[in-house]
């Protein structure tokens, strides 16, 4: 891959427009429609935005880590930055697509680069039906909620509700309870991509429930259907030595 044209974008933290402008001095700044490559100046909360911009665009996204965790940046170095980007390692990612219906009827539908999750609304606890493929395999799981993660979701929210890491490469999702009460023993499921996800809202007037794709959240939901979506797809564009499968792996052997 040839670059010749940057788009710089950046979160609002003084650390981050810092960098902008640093960067844009030194290696001018052109429109996102015409760039080669659009780098993110910010944490993974503003990748993840910056990603779903540049969803179906085709645009590769390389990321400089302004913010705390930076998991799904690169390290942020001010010079070299053209045979960085040269160098880097690419990995595509699909995301994931909701459809969730409300208690008026109302269908939403968002996509998730990282996790669909379902929320409890209030001090009740949530009761949810789960169906694989159109087959019911949980009846009534009681919870504070559930989420589908996908690989690179899968050390975000879904490792804080231990959540199993998942390989980018292994092809599958991660079904996982957050703090269930029943049944107690069940940890969730890994589940194939391609997978069709619904999940039901048993008692939702008693028991309300939010559902949140990334950061696009309904209330007061019914019904749920998560699927990924391979039509669509995002570019990430990674360091070599420490590229996105190394990540998770670490991640993996990190205490």
């Amino acid at each position: 891959m040839t670059t010749r044209r940057l788009a710089f974008v950046a979160s609002p933290t003084d650390k981050s427009q810092g960098a902008l402008d640093a960067l844009c001095a030194h290696y001018g700044n052109c429109d996102i429609g015409e760039a080669d490559v659009v780098v993110a100046l910010g944490g993974d909360g503003f990748m993840l935005e910056t990603l779903h911009q540049m969803l179906g665009r085709g645009i590769p996204v390389y990321g400089m880590n302004r913010g705390s965790v930076g998991f799904l940046m690169n390290e942020y170095h001010d010079g070299d930055l053209t045979d960085r980007i040269e160098q880097a390692e690419e990995t595509a990612l699909s995301p994931l697509r909701m459809t969730a219906t409300t208690q008026d009827g109302t269908k939403v539908e968002a996509v998730a680069i990282n996790e669909v999750a379902l929320f409890r609304e209030t001090r009740q606890t949530a009761k949810l039906q789960i169906a694989i493929d159109g087959v019911v395999r949980l009846k009534e799981l009681v919870c504070d909620g559930v989420l589908v993660a996908t690989p690179a979701g899968s050390t975000a929210y879904n490792l804080s509700a231990h959540g199993p890491i998942v390989p980018i490469g292994a092809k599958v999702l991660a079904l996982t309870p957050i703090s269930a009460f029943r049944p107690r023993r069940w940890r969730g499921a890994l589940l194939p991509f391609g997978t069709t996800f619904d999940i039901e809202v048993l008692e939702p007037v008693k028991r309300p429930v939010s559902a949140v794709a990334d950061f696009t959240e309904v209330r007061d939901v019914v019904h749920v259907r998560v699927i990924e979506d391979p039509d669509r797809f995002v570019r990430l564009l990674f360091d070599p030595e420490h590229n996105l499968e190394e990540r998770i792996l670490m991640e993996q052997f990190s205490y």
